[in-house]
């Protein structure tokens, strides 16, 4: 009997999502106040919703669409990047609209790489992206980031192999905050290009940028269509999170590879998903960009709270995304310090061992849900957690 009750062994080679694991405990801790999941206050802009308007008295709507996603979404896709991201040359042929930029990237990971290649991730690493890799067979290739959780081009360069086919850069940062600077994801393409390996940039917090920063994406680079994957988002930017909306920019090569992967996983994006998209984005890149107002005043909170316990920890003031990855200084392990603090102080973060951190104890706040006033309390209650759980 126990035969049938076999894993692959890919899967039982896969972590266990952190995430589903603090969100039970949440919610055995009703009153908790989560620092946790990733996503944004808000949610879609009202042109949305107005994009709905008549959807469900047309029967087309109710069938299959396209698998790379419908025309008037496409357009306006290949208009935002040509006009925000410097992308060169006719790009509505290489998009792929995706149900999340998750996705985007399992489906990158199947295209280019077989059972046994190997994909370089920077450490820490998006947890659901070293997943993928596993899942898909495949080797992740960790490599470590310096103290600010900067690239580090000598050690990327180090670790290509024979089987390597891609570099992986995600900027802004999940779960640092780091942002690249233009210099080095032009460094890191022209590796890339060097060796013949794949670019996959993620780049789904695009315009979660604070203190000045400025996004690149690597897009903009002339000759780099042929070897650049970009990923990107509605999920954070416009509050989009369960519509279950991404599209990624592929060299137009693997457009039929990844057709038929999506093909045979999801047939099509959802229709009213993607009409509601083609809503969101028409209010464009200013939408987030004045609901960032309220994540800058509690970013600067976070950052001020954190200073407090300077002595306990440390963290890099990053300028992307909605994260910070703290390093704390005690024994205990991530994962324990992080169920400490939801049983006995009512405020949850994500344990740094679900990002590769395993030399140290590493604890991602996220404050990108969260209005001023519960920011604060949840500070304060993961302030005095930290000391009296860490000096323990």
């Amino acid at each position: 009997m126990d035969s049938f009750r076999k894993l692959s062994n890919r899967i039982a080679a896969v972590q266990t999502p952190v995430i589903p694991q603090i969100a039970a405990l949440i919610r055995e801790h009703p009153h908790c106040i989560s620092l946790g999941q990733g996503v944004a206050w808000y949610g879609p802009p009202p042109e949305a919703q107005a994009a709905l308007h008549g959807f469900f008295a047309e029967p087309a709507h109710h069938r299959y669409g396209p698998v790379d996603g419908i025309p008037d979404l496409k357009a306006v896709i290949a208009q935002k990047l040509s006009t925000e991201n410097g992308c060169h040359g006719e790009s509505a042929g290489r998009i792929i609209v995706t149900a999340g930029a998750n996705m985007g990237f399992l489906n990158a990971v199947l295209a280019i790489a077989d059972p046994g290649d190997e994909i370089i991730l920077p450490s820490p690493y998006y947890f659901n992206q070293e997943m993928a890799v596993r899942i898909a067979g495949c080797r992740p290739v960790l490599v470590p980031t310096d103290d600010d959780y900067g690239l580090r081009l000598d050690l990327l360069r180090a670790a290509i192999g024979e089987r390597t086919r891609a570099i992986v850069t995600v900027s802004p940062n999940n779960p640092t905050g780091a942002i690249y600077p233009e210099a080095v994801l032009r460094a890191v393409n022209a590796l890339c290009a060097e060796y013949g390996l794949y670019h996959i940039s993620d780049e789904a917090y695009e315009y979660f940028l604070f203190d000045d920063a400025r996004h690149f994406s690597p897009l903009a680079i002339p000759d780099a269509e042929e070897h650049t994957i970009a990923l990107y988002s509605l999920s954070k930017a416009y509050g989009f999170a369960s519509w279950r909306i991404g599209y990624m920019v592929i060299p137009a090569h693997l457009h039929q590879a990844i057709a038929k992967i999506q093909d045979t996983n999801l047939i099509c994006p959802p229709l009213v998903s993607q009409h509601a998209a083609v809503g969101a984005l028409a209010a464009g890149a200013r939408y987030c960009q004045n609901k960032l107002a309220v994540t800058r005043r509690v970013r600067e909170g976070v950052f001020a709270a954190l200073g407090q316990i300077g002595d306990l920890c440390v963290f890099p003031r990053t300028r992307g995304a909605f994260y910070v990855l703290l390093r704390v200084t005690t024994r205990l392990d991530s994962l324990t310090v992080a169920e400490r603090l939801i049983r006995e102080y009512g405020v949850a973060v994500i344990p740094g061992l679900a990002f590769g951190c395993t030399d140290a104890c590493a604890l991602r706040v996220a404050y990108g849900a969260l209005d001023e006033t519960t920011a604060t309390e949840g500070m304060r209650r993961l302030t005095r957690g930290l000391r009296a759980i860490c000096r323990n």
